[in-house]
């Protein structure tokens, strides 16, 4: 089973609202997850970005991949850095 760290879109129509879920890749966007970890809101201002760091470090550890979205989103907040401080220790 491959497992991605992605967005799952809520809100509504022209207003999104992403929660970031672990889920396994085959099950569709919106589908079944495993556990959700954070959310991401683009359209407040500033833009808003939630996350439990300590277990997005755990899934990726545990070999899930983040999406290229999750992974800039990651990258700007410094959830990546405290996954390689991790990996290193």
């Amino acid at each position: 089973m491959s497992v991605k760290i992605r967005l799952t879109r809520m809100g509504q129509k022209k207003k999104p609202y992403y929660r970031i879920v672990v889920a396994d890749s085959r099950s569709p966007r919106d589908g079944r997850i495993i556990e959700a970890i954070g959310s991401y809101n683009p359209v407040s201002e500033p833009k808003e970005f939630k996350i439990e760091a300590d277990k997005a470090v755990k899934w990726m550890l545990t070999g899930a991949k983040p999406t290229d979205t999750v992974n800039k989103l990651f990258k700007d907040n410094g959830v990546l850095e405290q996954f390689e401080a991790a990996k290193k220790a």
